[in-house]
């Protein structure tokens, strides 16, 4: 018996404490992305393969971030991002911009998209989630629906917690603007 085999059962209780209690955020962050239960199923059990085969090199104690990283990174390596990137529209900064007259930023005591979430239906908010921008969609899923921190964020998506920052603030804007016209739509 070698080492590697002797060391087999500790790795598959560690990958299973460590890992496996999160195959419902990973899911979620891969339906999120590519806006298929089907290919979010495939992403998250190649991301679950990965992870195990990769798992001897993890030395955190973060699996939820380090397998949500796994997940990321197998959505846009693959097909799925190929066809995601073809269904999306461009942000265009100019035409969603939020500025009074005098092109300043628009600011009240509470957040507007505060008072638009409270206000708007679960089937809003997950349209308005699924219209957003990948770029923002990812940033918004992972602090608001999944609970990451700046840090965690920034080291799945691998850009300074700055970037995550604006990415996640310009996505909230974005996020209150689609909840305002889909409420006017009705």
């Amino acid at each position: 018996m070698t080492d590697t085999d002797k060391n087999q059962p500790d790795k598959e209780k560690r990958f299973q404490a460590l890992v496996m209690p999160h195959l419902n955020a990973a899911f979620n962050l891969a339906r999120w992305l590519t806006r298929s239960d089907l290919d979010a199923e495939d992403i998250v059990q190649e991301a679950c393969l990965r992870a195990y085969k990769y798992f001897g090199s993890f030395q955190g104690e973060n699996g939820k971030a380090w397998l949500l990283a796994i997940v990321r990174n197998t959505f846009y390596g693959g097909d799925a991002y190929r066809q995601a990137q073809a269904q999306c529209v461009p942000f265009d900064e100019e035409a969603h911009d939020c500025a009074d007259d005098d092109g300043h930023a628009r600011h009240a005591g509470n957040p507007p998209e505060a008072a638009l979430m409270l206000q708007a239906t679960q089937r809003q908010v997950r349209a308005a989630i699924e219209d957003l921008p990948l770029e923002f969609r990812e940033v918004v899923v992972m602090r608001e629906l999944e609970d990451m921190t700046y840090k965690q964020i920034a080291a799945i998506i691998g850009l300074p917690i700055g970037t995550v920052m604006s990415r996640l603030a310009r996505g909230r804007k974005r996020l209150a603007q689609l909840l305002t016209a889909h409420e006017q739509e009705r």
